[in-house]
C-alpha cells in the first residue's frame, strides 16, 4: 500500500464522493474539505461530491462558498471511488455507510486505533495527530493552496487542541508550519472556530459544570445533557463541543465524561483522561472508540447505570497502576 496506490484509484474514477462520520467536528470537516477542495483545483474534470450529517455553526461561514452536500439524498447511485475521513468504522459513515458500501472502490484516511481497516485500501496513522494530517502527507505539496491549508490547518488544530494534547509531535508542527507558510490566517480562523462561543454555547457550558460531579474521590468529574436540556437552551449537538476538555482541566481529576442524551435511554459518552486511564480501551467495550485520551461511545441505560460501569472501569485501571507501583 502507497500513496502512489491512491493516486491511481484517483486517475481511474470519473466519480468520486468523500465523507466522514456523524456529528462532525472540525477535524472530520477539515480533513473532507480540504480533499474536496484538492480534488476539485487538480481534476476539474471529476465530479467530486462532499457529504456531511451536518455543518457545525461555527464552521459553515469558513465553507459557504464550497458546493457541500447536508446528507445523501443527491448522492449518485454508485461512485467510483468513496473516500472516507475521519471515520474509526463504516458505521459512523450514518447514511453514507451505504453509498460506501455501493462504491467500486473505497479509501479510507483516519488516525483512529481502533480502525481495523474497513476499506480496500487504508492509511491509518493512529500516532498522527488527526485524520488532516494524515491527509497531508497523501497530497502534494506543491498544490496545496491556501483554501486546501485553511482546511488542512483546521483539521490538525482542533484535533490536536490547539497544538496542546500528547497527539501532537514534531511532525504535527512541522506541517502547521508550513501550512502557515500557504497563507493560512491562524488567528482569524482559530476565533472564529475554536475559541468564540455563541451565547448559547456559554449557556450550556455552564449548565453541565454547574450539575457536575465528582466521583472516585475526585478522580472522575461526570455531567449529564438530556434531550430536555438540549431542548430548552435550542442547542445542537455541535454546541456540546469542547465541554468534555473544560471539565478535564478540574484539579485532580483524572478523567471527563459527559453523557449527552440522543434518544430515551440511548447516550452519547465522551471522555477525556489524563495519563492513569486509557478512554479508549473503556469505550472500545462499548463499540465505540478513538485515543488514549480521548475516546468515545454509545451506550444505553439511564445515567447512573452508564456512570456506574464507567466508572467501575475506570477504577480497574486505577488500581493497576497502584499494584503495579
Amino acid at each position: 500500500m502507497s500513496k502512489e496506490d491512491m493516486w491511481i484509484k484517483v486517475q481511474n474514477a470519473q466519480t468520486i464522493a468523500i465523507g466522514g462520520h456523524v456529528r462532525p467536528d472540525g477535524d472530520c470537516v477539515g480533513s473532507c474539505m480540504a480533499l474536496y477542495r484538492y480534488l476539485c483545483m487538480a481534476f476539474p474534470e471529476k465530479k467530486v461530491d462532499v457529504f456531511f450529517e451536518s455543518m457545525p455553526t461555527q464552521f459553515a461561514e469558513l465553507f459557504e462558498k464550497d458546493s457541500y452536500q447536508i446528507g445523501f439524498k443527491e448522492a449518485l447511485d454508485q461512485y467510483d471511488l468513496f473516500f472516507s475521513l475521519d471515520c474509526g468504522d463504516k458505521e459512523r459513515l450514518g447514511d453514507g455507510a451505504k453509498v460506501f458500501e455501493e462504491a467500486k472502490e473505497t479509501i479510507c484516511i483516519d488516525h483512529h486505533i481502533s480502525n481495523i481497516g474497513y476499506a480496500a485500501l487504508n492509511f491509518i496513522a493512529p500516532k498522527a495527530s488527526s485524520a488532516s494530517e494524515v491527509l497531508y502527507e497523501l497530497l502534494d505539496d506543491t498544490k496545496i493552496n491556501t483554501d486546501v491549508a485553511t482546511a488542512l490547518y483546521l483539521g490538525i488544530a482542533h484535533d490536536s487542541g490547539v497544538f496542546k494534547y500528547s497527539c501532537t509531535s514534531k511532525r504535527t508542527m512541522e506541517i502547521a508550519g508550513v501550512l502557515i507558510e500557504k497563507g493560512v490566517d491562524t488567528n482569524t480562523l482559530l476565533d472564529q472556530t475554536f475559541y468564540h462561543k455563541s451565547y448559547v454555547q456559554n449557556q450550556i457550558l455552564g449548565r453541565v459544570l454547574l450539575e457536575s460531579i465528582l466521583l472516585l474521590n475526585g478522580k472522575v468529574i461526570a455531567s449529564c445533557v438530556t434531550n430536555k436540556i438540549m431542548k430548552f437552551y435550542g442547542a445542537t449537538s455541535s454546541d456540546l463541543d469542547g465541554i468534555v476538555e473544560q471539565l478535564k482541566l478540574t484539579d485532580g481529576v483524572e478523567m471527563a465524561v459527559l453523557v449527552h442524551e440522543i434518544e430515551p435511554l440511548v447516550y452519547k459518552v465522551s471522555m477525556r483522561s489524563g495519563d492513569k486511564i486509557n478512554v479508549a480501551s473503556i469505550a472500545k467495550h462499548f463499540g465505540g472508540g478513538g485515543h488514549v485520551k480521548a475516546a468515545g461511545c454509545t451506550m444505553s441505560g439511564t445515567y447512573y447505570d452508564i456512570m456506574n460501569i464507567l466508572l467501575e472501569l475506570a477504577d480497574i485501571q486505577l488500581n493497576k497502576r497502584k499494584e503495579r507501583k
